[in-house]
């Protein structure tokens, strides 16, 4: 198989949950992930992508996850290029990648999850948006990131302001899975999967944009980006996924990586660092009860005893 063409990896038998107790009453929520890289060839780009979703959808998925910033470059590598940008800011749900998922969703019967540059409504900065289409075509949920970095590589606070909608944290509900869609820099926040799972997510998926730090080349974060992510899925009971992107869009070359966690920390499954790839996993719900009622994280927390953590950021900055 040439590294052009995505492989197809899959892990459709559950691993047993460990604390179980009592039998699982949800059973499993079947998941797919595409890992792609940017195509410069926009017909060549949606083919890549929609031969992923066609993949995955015909493994069964109910879901189907792509990339951060779905159908463009990472433009982001740089602070000025602003022209640019606006060249990529879309509108939803007539956009084109709002478009895209809403084809492919119908014409597959799977929910899509993309992720796109959202115009906003007073002509500044847009939003970083993840949209999720259901089967028919019609749009269920489009969720602003929340966190915006600003280093080297990563100048997404020239293009997008953080999220600033009332209800930032919405679940989407597909086949009795409670699913959380956040966007790459939220993975890093643990408050950020606190509140989805304390609004009873039971998956967190992240789209996502990381690899290379231009400022330190020689060190590689992958291991972790995917310790961090597993983390905060077992302080939380829920199952994480990340979809990461391939390929060299100078300075970055990104480390794809994209795997799935669940609730006890397990690494289901992991896609190649350098090549396409499409992952399929059965997820058991019901660990998620197995693991908080062993580890009862949720109700023994002392949320009148975190009041520091809504003090503003120089107040906690330590002093060298």
């Amino acid at each position: 198989m040439r590294n052009s063409e995505p492989v197809l990896i899959k892990a459709l038998t559950a691993p047993d949950s460990p604390a179980r107790l009592s039998a699982p009453v949800r059973g499993t929520f079947r998941i797919g992930v595409v890992q792609q890289r940017w195509h410069a060839d926009a017909v060549k780009h949606e083919a890549a992508l929609r031969g992923g979703i066609e993949m995955a959808a015909g493994e069964g998925a109910r879901l189907v996850c792509l990339q951060e910033l779905t159908m463009s470059p990472y433009f982001a590598v740089r602070a000025d290029a602003q022209a640019y940008a606006l060249t990529r800011l879309e509108t939803i749900p007539d956009g084109p990648t709002t478009d895209f998922a809403r084809r492919a969703a119908r014409e597959l019967g799977v929910h899509v999850r993309v992720s796109l540059h959202k115009r906003a409504s007073d002509g500044g900065l847009g939003y970083n948006t993840a949209v999720v289409v259901g089967p028919g075509g019609e749009v269920v949920a489009r969720v602003r990131k929340v966190h915006i970095p600003a280093s080297d590589g990563y100048h997404e606070d020239s293009y997008f302001r953080p999220s600033d909608d009332p209800e930032p944290y919405p679940l989407v509900e597909v086949a009795q899975a409670q699913i959380g869609i956040p966007t790459c820099w939220d993975q890093w926040f643990p408050e950020l999967a606190r509140i989805y799972a304390l609004a009873g997510a039971d998956v967190i998926v992240y789209p996502t944009a990381i690899g290379s730090e231009p400022d330190v080349p020689k060190f590689d974060t992958r291991p972790l980006w995917e310790k961090v992510i597993v983390a905060n899925g077992i302080v939380n009971g829920t199952f994480m996924v990340a979809v990461n992107r391939i390929g060299v869009e100078p300075p970055l070359r990104f480390y794809g990586s994209s795997f799935i966690s669940d609730p006890y920390g397990r690494v289901l499954i992991r896609a190649p660092r350098n090549r396409p790839a499409v992952l399929v996993a059965d997820l058991d719900l019901d660990q998620r009860r197995d693991w908080l009622d062993l580890f009862p994280f949720l109700t023994t927390r002392r949320p009148e005893m975190y009041g520091r953590l809504a003090k503003v950021r120089r107040d906690l900055v330590a002093s060298p």
